[in-house]
């Protein structure tokens, strides 16, 4: 019992070290300026075409349906480019980059979609996480990682797959975004926005 309680603390502490080491590294390339608040980021993202409108409306909620649901989804934006974050409210790495999604989806959303998966994750504890860290754009519930094995993107967090204008994944992306000019440039290079 000691040695799982040990490794429990040390896990948590190392955690903590990355958040914190994340979130002092400020300044220059590694800048993530998120709006203040998910009203500041709707009030960016004003105007944008009808189909991420549409996202946008629905931000920072988890959407029930499944793989057929998310495929309805991408296929309604067929036309946009679409970047898709896969995460969990367990998952420390992903709570590292959310303020990069933040800023970007905001920054970038009238041109780009934005969606989410929340992968292998209780309903509760993801509603309690987005209501302390928001995101502009929805999330599909993915308890059984349905929808990550289809995009080739299962059993890892936090995943960022590129999705063409075509409905065509392009690029997986293995873990974390610690700034806004990492997300930015490989928008830029996996999907030409």
């Amino acid at each position: 019992m000691r040695k799982v309680l040990v490794l429990l603390a040390a896990v948590a502490l190392v955690a903590v070290v990355v958040i914190g080491l994340t979130s002092a590294s400020g300044g220059g390339d590694n800048a993530t300026d998120p709006p203040d608040s998910l009203e500041d980021a709707r009030e960016e993202l004003a105007g944008a075409p009808a189909p991420l409108a549409a996202l946008h409306e629905q931000s920072n909620q988890l959407l029930d349906g499944g793989l057929s649901a998310f495929q309805d989804r991408v296929a309604a934006l067929k036309g946009h480019p679409i970047v898709v974050n896969k995460w969990a409210s367990w998952c420390a790495p992903c709570r590292v980059e959310f303020p990069v999604f933040e800023s970007i989806a905001s920054k970038r959303g009238k041109e780009v979609a934005f969606l989410g998966i929340n992968s292998k994750d209780q309903d509760g504890a993801a509603r309690s996480f987005l209501s302390e860290q928001w995101l502009p754009f929805p999330s599909y519930t993915d308890p059984d990682d349905a929808i990550g094995r289809e995009l080739k993107a299962a059993d890892y967090a936090p995943i960022t797959i590129f999705i063409d204008r075509n409905g065509k994944s392009v690029k997986v992306h293995y873990g974390t975004y610690r700034s806004d000019k990492q997300l930015n440039d490989d928008i830029d290079r996996y999907l030409g926005a």
